[in-house]
């Protein structure tokens, strides 16, 4: 069996600082915006030259967050409720034999802090700290293929859930709006998406959920099919 050594040619530094809320697929989340911190051996503009004629970008990463678990022939894909088990070729699991990902976003721009070069990305659904194999360019003549066909659907406007913020959780809203300008779309994109297992979905519950976006830690509970943000606050350090 033939073996390949790969180096990152740069790293994802995302608003998303868990694996949970972590939209299932790229561009359901317009507002996620992040970037690519480029290797040093990759940190040369001229890597990146022409990349502005390209709206999106296809980036090969690594699951470096659970390439350690392995994997299995089948596997409970969450479109199926997590209840019926496919082939793991047959779906886009985290836990394949290589731990190979692919995913495209949104090409926002090229700059430079200092000696560093950065590419500016959005509607990402990737880890902070991905490793980035590699970014080509997105042709919607050849990757858009209009005939395809699939059971993955993509959510429709009635699958999304409702998202409400609590008068608290608007508050602070405010006070994080001149770090985080679009912090409030966000936050209810995300949601809409139900973060939560799929075997959850339609069934009472009572629990109150948390997840990670930038530094901070949003709280928020189900009632009545409704994501309702209960606080925002600042991650406390270990």
């Amino acid at each position: 069996m033939s073996e390949f050594i790969f180096n990152e040619i740069g790293i994802i530094e995302s608003p998303y600082r868990q694996k949970f809320a972590i939209p299932r697929q790229p561009g359901l989340v317009p507002a996620a915006k992040g970037r690519i911190k480029l290797s040093e051996h990759c940190n040369n503009l001229n890597t990146l030259k022409g990349i502005e004629s390209s709206s999106h970008l296809w980036l090969i990463f690594v699951f470096h967050e659970t390439m350690d678990q392995g994997w299995k022939p089948m596997v409970r894909p969450p479109r199926l409720g997590g209840n019926e088990k496919m082939g793991v070729f047959a779906t886009r699991t985290t836990f394949r034999p290589n731990p190979i990902g692919m995913s495209v976003v949104r090409n926002e721009g090229v700059y430079r802090e200092g000696k560093q070069i950065y590419l500016q990305i959005s509607a990402l659904d990737l880890l902070n700290g991905t490793p980035i194999l590699d970014i080509k360019p997105y042709l919607p003549y050849s990757d858009a293929l209009m005939d395809a066909t699939t059971d993955f659907t993509k959510p429709s406007g009635s699958d999304l859930m409702t998202v409400e913020f609590t008068p608290l959780a608007q508050q602070q809203i405010q006070h994080f709006n001149s770090q985080y300008p679009e912090l409030l779309s966000f936050i209810e994109q995300v949601l809409q998406q139900d973060p939560r297992p799929a075997y959850k979905k339609n069934k009472p519950d009572e629990k109150t959920y948390a997840m990670s976006l930038y530094d901070l830690n949003i709280s928020w509970r189900v009632i009545a099919n409704t994501n309702q943000v209960l606080e925002i606050a600042t991650t406390t350090s270990p």
